[in-house]
């Protein structure tokens, strides 16, 4: 009963809804997008739009490029729904720009399409009632773009495709594609391939349908034509007449195959060689023809008879045969060879030029004659020398001219100090000093080999060994020994070896030089020997030093023997025999023979260096006396020609030695004494005042000057040779005093230089420049 109630309630809702719609007059398209009490009412109106099935639709198809200069009509649209009134609108794809429809539901297109741009519209479309109110709801429909013949076929690209001569029937060059804008999937979009021919017949042929390129013979032949070029059609319309077409060129390259053998270019070769060309080295080319490409070639070469020994054939950059030196050559023995060469190549295919490539080639080479150097009979030379010998003909070196001329040789030895020597026209060897096997067991050295006058040379190393002679003393080998307090008699106290710088094997014996009370020396036979005890006792208190003489024999020969004092020292020993306590041994001080040579040529230098300062002394004394006898004086001298500048004259000398004499004649310094200055100046005397001319002191000059002399004589130090030494002292005899211009003022008020006068004619410039009238004439002196 409640269920019954709820659906009567909702049913009551829904109407009142729907009236309420109805009275709005709004489309129910918009009523359907505002909310859930809208599409309540929508489906309770008495019209289903949701019933696709009432549309009727036409087949819809627009040809592309169809003009229409005015809308052409394409279908219609129809529903099953039966209304007297009624309106259609239509969305999408071009809707009432292209497509256009009117009242009646016909549909126009009103402008040209093209299917390449756009094969298909999408459009909805939609039917009201006279009230505007929907009758149909939206439905799709597709207007569809058929497609025609307007586009022609297109090659992407150029193609160009290779393939190796000689290849087999069927072998693939290249895939050509083309393109077509046109529906693929009618005839206007289906492509066909084909060749255009020429004159000449194609070696190739094309697929019609994948437009793969093939090889359709087996005999392409690079030689003859090394590229082709092949125009290929593409037809749309399966290839039907009446489609569109269009071409393009192919290029094929046939590349290079070994297909050719290897030719000379000429039958015989004429090679000329010097005799002196170096080993491995190529004497000539001899070219070869090959029409193949060069990394294709692969020619080896044969030299047919006994020449393989002389000659050989390489390969050079261009794959052509240099003929190369292995022996060397010699004019004077054979001048001219005939050499036989085979080319030979390993072919892919059967040759082209079977029967007219040269294989075979004479090549004929002519040794030229040149002046060649001396030729030792052997590369190296070695001669055994015994030591300490003279030989005269140690052995031979011996080089002769291998030029026809057979020029003479003469022999020398580059090296100065060698101790061997070399006749110059035989070439025999000969010793100039005796050798030492133990300074030097080798001796190395070049000869020179040259042709006379002035020709050529060569160079031979020779080895001189030197053979060993016993002429060596054996030498004692022994380490310290010692000898203990409580030794007994036959007690071994230390063991003798020997060495001998000689090369010989030597047998050492030994024995004692001297009979000795003490020790003796048991010889074993085997080089070796033992030091006994032969009576005691011994006291490290006794001051007696112990020593016995060993004879040593090598047993040579000749046979050397030497005789060496061995020292023994006396030792105190605990029960192992280990010494404990030694007397001290007087140690012996020598000098060799070369550090006494070297403290001689010392003391030698040094006496004649004294020798040579004494003489130089006494020379520089004798000097100095014959000097002061004879008189002669040297003097440096200052010339000018202008007036004298004063102290400025002096700068170059050291006048303050002679400032050392006093201004009333004493020749010393006192520190207590104050001194004049180094040049007094000259005052005018004042008025009404009568000087005294001021007296002399006598002599006080030339003492100073003897003083002076006898000081630079005995002066060390001084120069060997008169110097000029400038003196600041004037005198007192001098009327006019200083010149001077120290310490006098710039006004020269107080100055008289009325005395410059009576001076000559010698200063009269000077009385001019300070204004001094002189006399008429001037005292003559």
């Amino acid at each position: 009963m409640m269920a019954w109630l709820q659906m009567w309630t909702i049913a009551i809702t829904a109407l009142s809804v729907s009236l309420a719609v109805s009275d709005s007059h709004f489309p129910l398209v918009e009523a359907e997008q505002r909310g859930e009490v809208e599409i309540v009412k929508k489906e309770t109106h008495h019209v289903l739009f949701r019933q696709k099935r009432d549309w009727i639709w036409n087949s819809l198809y627009v040809e592309e490029e169809k003009p229409a200069p005015i809308p052409y009509k394409i279908g219609k649209l129809k529903s099953s729904q039966r209304v007297d009134v009624k309106s259609f609108k239509i969305e999408g794809e071009g809707a009432n720009t292209i497509f256009q429809v009117d009242m009646k539901g016909d549909l126009f297109v009103s402008r040209s399409l093209d299917r390449e741009e756009k094969n298909a519209y999408h459009l909805t479309a939609t039917m009201f009632d006279g009230n505007n109110q929907l009758i149909e709801d939206s439905g799709e429909f597709v207007v569809q773009v058929t497609d025609i013949n307007d586009n022609t076929p297109v090659f992407p690209k150029t193609y160009n495709g290779s393939i190796m001569e000689r290849s087999t029937i069927g072998t693939k060059v290249i895939e050509v594609r083309a393109t077509d804008a046109d529906d693929p999937t009618t005839a206007n979009g289906e492509l066909k391939y084909s060749l255009i021919q020429d004159r000449a017949i194609s070696p190739f042929e094309i697929h019609s349908t994948t437009g793969v390129i093939s090889c359709k013979t087996n005999t392409l032949d690079r030689e003859t034509q090394s590229r082709f070029v092949v125009v290929v059609k593409a037809q749309d319309m399966r290839g039907m007449a009446s489609g569109s077409t269009s071409t393009t060129s192919v290029t094929i390259s046939i590349t290079d195959a070994n297909d050719n053998y290897a030719s000379f270019t000429r039958r015989i070769y004429e090679l000329q060689v010097p005799e002196d060309h170096k080993l491995n080295e190529k004497i000539g080319t001899l070219e070869l023809e090959d029409r193949d490409e060069i990394q294709n070639k692969e020619p080896t070469f044969t030299i047919l008879n006994e020449n393989s020994k002389m000659f050989n054939i390489e390969l050079s950059p261009n794959k052509d045969g240099n003929l190369m030196l292995k022996q060397a050559l010699d004019y004077e023995t054979k001048s001219i060879y005939t050499v036989t060469v085979q080319v030979r190549e390993t072919l892919r295919f059967p040759a082209d030029n079977k029967n007219s490539a040269v294989t075979t080639a004479q090549v004929n080479i002519k040794v030229l004659d040149v002046d060649e150097a001396p030729l030792f009979s052997q590369p190296i030379y070695t001669f055994n020398v015994m030591e300490e010998r003279t030989v005269n003909n140690i052995g031979s070196v011996k080089a002769q001219d291998p030029d026809r001329a057979n020029k003479t040789i003469r022999y020398s030895i580059l090296d100065k100090d060698c101790p061997i020597g070399i006749h110059p026209f035989t070439g025999q060897l000969s010793t100039q000093r005796m050798l030492d096997r133990e300074l030097e067991a080798t001796h190395m050295f070049q000869v020179k080999a040259q042709e006379e006058p002035s020709g050529l040379e060569s160079f031979v190393k020779v080895n001189i060994i030197v053979q060993d002679v016993n002429d060596n003393k054996p030498e004692l080998n022994v380490d310290e020994i010692f000898v203990c307090e409580n030794d007994r008699t036959n007690t071994v106290i230390g063991t003798l070896r020997a060495t001998d710088k000689d090369d010989q094997l030597a047998s050492f014996t030994f024995s004692l030089a001297n009979d000795n009370s003490n020790f003796s020396i048991r010889d074993y036979g085997n080089s070796t020997a033992d030091i006994m005890v032969k009576q005691g006792p011994f006291n490290l208190d006794d001051p007696k030093d112990y020593s016995l003489d060993v004879r040593i024999s090598d047993g040579g020969s000749p046979l050397q023997a030497s005789i060496t004092k061995l020292a023994i020292k006396s030792c105190r020993c605990d029960a192992r025999r280990i010494p404990t306590q030694c007397k001290a041994s007087a140690r012996r001080m020598g000098v060799s023979v070369h550090a006494l040579i070297a403290i001689l040529l010392c003391i030698l230098t040094i006496l004649v260096i004294v020798i040579l300062f004494v003489m130089r002394k006494r020379y520089q004394k004798d000097s100095l006396v014959s000097m002061k006898n004879s008189g002669e004086i040297h003097e440096q001298l200052v010339t000018y020609d202008e007036e004298g500048g004063g102290e400025m004259d002096t700068n170059g000398y050291d006048v303050s030695i002679l400032s050392s004499a006093c201004h009333d004649g004493s020749l010393l310094r006192h520190p207590d004494h104050q001194h004049p200055s180094l040049y007094a100046m000259v005052q005018k005397p004042p008025p009404h005042h009568h000087l005294a001319p001021p007296t002399a002191c006598k002599g006080d000059m030339a003492v100073m000057i003897e003083v002076k002399k006898d000081e630079a004589d005995h002066d060390r130090d001084g120069f060997p040779y008169d110097t000029l030494h400038v003196y600041g002292y004037e005198g007192p005899e001098s009327l006019a005093e200083s010149l001077s211009s120290l310490g006098t003022s710039s006004t020269g008020s107080n100055l008289d230089y009325d005395f410059l006068n009576d001076w000559g004619p010698r200063f009269r410039t000077l009385a001019e420049l300070y204004g001094v009238d002189g006399p008429e004439y001037y005292h003559q002196y």
